[in-house]
């Protein structure tokens, strides 16, 4: 009976978690009106593809293609920027002997404990004496630097656990150290560049706060900035529309992360083995 009630609460456990997908799922299917009258997971007579033709529309003058467009160019950008600069950082931390080297590491490490509203206005106005608002190079920029920590120590926990062997081979063989990374490292380090390329994709088209604070036109918004614009406090929102693209707007991520499922397991389970 054990194992009968451990899974028996498992799945009442999964399920009150993923209650609120399968109703969003059921509310992009339902008439505007009915959404907040029928609790329940079906649509029943109140079912229609109405809405995802209205949200599909977006404004009028700028459609949800847009905001869908904008949003994978942004992802893929920062997604190319994070895995290059990280893995190279990482490279540096972990294979390079250059003077300050440990207290760099521990000051780039320090960065994850900033909080993310404290750095707003100083790269605000950074960005906007260089004239770059209203623009992506806020979003994509700072990804091909290697601002984030976090993956650059991912990199370096992984390259550590390269033998040296196989690095002093490739300098017998007259490889400099671009060529040592790129022909040794990158190819070993698929998983630790999945993993990156999966977090950085889904938090990059997760991303809400700097797109609405860098973008101005609609016709530079990101999906998550589309969205919001369904719900107006002066007028009628169409909670209908929203939701189809919300379910719109989530395929693109369960999709990444599907395909990289395996890589990205890899990554996480062997980064900082030994």
């Amino acid at each position: 009976m054990r194992p009968i009630l451990a899974h028996t609460a498992l799945i009442s456990a999964c399920f009150v978690m993923i209650y609120p997908l399968l109703w969003l799922t059921a509310s992009a299917f339902r008439e505007p009106a009915a959404i907040f009258t029928s609790p329940g997971l079906w649509p029943g007579e109140h079912f229609t593809l109405e809405n995802f033709v209205t949200g599909w529309q977006g404004l009028g003058f700028v459609g949800f293609s847009t905001f869908f467009a904008n949003s994978l160019i942004v992802a893929g950008l920062s997604v190319v920027g994070n895995v290059f600069a990280c893995a190279l950082a990482g490279y540096a931390f972990a294979r390079l002997n250059f003077p300050f080297r440990r207290t760099l590491f521990a000051l780039m490490m320090g960065t994850i404990m900033l909080p993310l509203h404290a750095l707003l206005i100083p790269q605000y106005i950074l960005f906007s004496s260089l004239g770059w608002l209203d623009t992506f190079l806020p979003l994509v920029v700072p990804k091909f630097l290697a601002t984030e920590a976090f993956f650059v120590f991912l990199f370096v926990q992984f390259f550590r656990t390269i033998p040296g062997e196989l690095t002093d081979a490739a300098r017998i063989d007259g490889c400099g150290h671009f060529q040592i990374f790129w022909r040794i490292f990158v190819p070993l380090a698929l998983p630790a560049m999945a993993t990156t390329a999966a977090f950085s994709f889904i938090w990059a088209w997760n991303d809400f706060l700097h797109p609405l604070i860098y973008l101005n036109s609609p016709q530079n918004y990101t999906v998550t900035v589309g969205l919001s614009l369904f719900l107006d406090a002066t007028s009628e929102s169409n909670y209908g529309a929203m939701f189809a693209m919300s379910l719109v707007s989530l395929l693109p991520v369960v999709g990444f992360f599907l395909s990289f499922q395996k890589l990205l397991v890899a990554g996480i389970a062997t980064t900082g083995m030994k």
